[in-house]
């Protein structure tokens, strides 16, 4: 661990203390900065759905990090890249076992299970899944993670075009079942910074015109490339949506390097991308003119040592303050946060087929009004550094 701690900062003039990254400071900060948004001190919604969440394992883990996922979302889809990786259905019932079994009495949380998908997955392991119906356990679809991606992705698949994987391709189509797609190559000559473009052009063009009636998910994008790609396939009437996280929408890649210091907290996967993509992002998703595009926050903890090490592990925390993460970013905006309760509650929902969250089953109020973020939340025996730890956002929460 490091002897001290490097404070994340926003990328923000006034916080630089050198020339290099004030040049960051202005290249990260919106292109609508002097534009007023809408003038709104509060909006309330439904509970939202998180249509990409990390939980982690083991029961302490769990105990901290489960309540915090419960009391700001609805329903949020599990990723399983839990070593080893949640491949079938009886991992996948332990697995929600456990998370049930922290959850706070009386929580109104659903998980929703997904698959690790491998090169060993067979058509009959979809077909399976896909009919699955057991108590207290759904199956949300399979996650593609290509090998050595990210975090505990080693299982992940070699060649996802590879014939031999084209009938569990065909299997999950014609099941309707999800595909949710880790979207990069990983081949060592290709640039971290572009590796999802590369995998748009070399794997996700193919795999749809191939497949063309599979439903997939084009997880945490990050570029204007999947974006594009996205709002075509909308156009032409494919079963295509896509995630976005508060990160790719608050910060560029300088947020990596902000005051000449390496800022470990600041480091996911896929990277944090040019000014040019997050701007890209943020229009489309602040203006509301696409329904495929809906919340995933890849909120992704880990321990603090994990992160400030020579060898520090990728992922953001956010769960706990994800919505005024999100209403930072929409505020920051023309549009302000008039599409964020489409955004966070009915896009990812209505692309799913599932029913949106009631009023009933709990609303959320966000108001302007401060919230600091803690410097540190409890992580077991450990503890996890938050996304803006130290820091005040302009918007609170407030559950009902």
């Amino acid at each position: 661990m490091l002897a001290r701690r490097c404070r994340l900062v926003h990328l923000h003039p006034a916080r630089s203390s050198s020339s290099s990254a004030r040049s960051c400071a202005r290249s990260s900060s919106s292109s609508y900065a002097a534009v007023a948004s809408p003038s709104q001190s509060s909006v309330t919604l439904p509970l939202p759905d998180d249509f990409h969440m990390h939980l982690r394992d083991g029961a302490e883990v769990l105990n901290s990090i489960v309540p915090q996922a419960a009391a700001t979302f609805r329903r949020a889809v599990v990723m399983p890249n839990l070593v080893p990786p949640v491949t079938n259905i009886e991992r996948a019932k332990e697995y929600n076992s456990r998370i049930r079994s922290a959850l706070p009495a009386n929580a109104n949380f659903q998980p929703r299970m997904g698959l690790y998908l491998t090169d060993a997955t067979t058509p009959d392991d979809v077909a399976e899944a896909a009919s699955y119906d057991g108590d207290d356990v759904v199956l949300h679809g399979y996650k593609y993670y290509p090998a050595g991606a990210t975090t505990n992705s080693d299982a992940g698949v070699q060649n996802l075009l590879a014939p031999e994987n084209a009938s569990t391709l065909r299997a999950l189509e014609d099941a309707n079942f999800p595909l949710m797609l880790h979207g990069e190559v990983t081949h060592g000559e290709v640039d971290i910074f572009d590796r999802e473009g590369q995998f748009v052009k070399n794997v996700l063009m193919t795999l749809l015109d191939k497949y063309p009636r599979l439903r997939l998910v084009c997880e945490h994008v990050t570029t204007e490339d999947t974006l594009n790609f996205v709002l075509d396939a909308e156009k032409q009437g494919a079963n295509v949506g896509a995630t976005i996280t508060p990160q790719h929408l608050l910060f560029n890649r300088c947020a990596l390097f902000a005051g000449n210091r390496m800022r470990p907290h600041n480091f996911c996967l896929p990277i944090l991308k040019r000014e040019r993509h997050r701007k890209a992002l943020l229009e489309a998703v602040a203006s509301g003119t696409s329904k495929r595009l809906f919340l995933g926050t890849d909120s992704a903890p880990h321990p603090i040592g994990a992160k400030e090490s020579a060898c520090g592990c990728a992922g953001c925390y956010t769960a706990p303050h994800a919505m005024s993460l999100y209403a930072k970013a929409f505020d920051s905006t023309p549009y302000g946060v008039t599409h964020l309760r489409a955004f966070a509650c009915e896009n990812g929902a209505d692309f799913y087929g599932l029913p949106r969250n009631l009023e009933s089953d709990g609303v959320m109020t966000l108001e302007r009004t401060p919230l600091d973020v803690p410097e540190t939340y409890q992580f077991g025996e450990d503890t996890v550094v938050p996304l803006c730890a130290g820091e005040t956002l302009e918007w609170s929460t407030r559950v009902e």
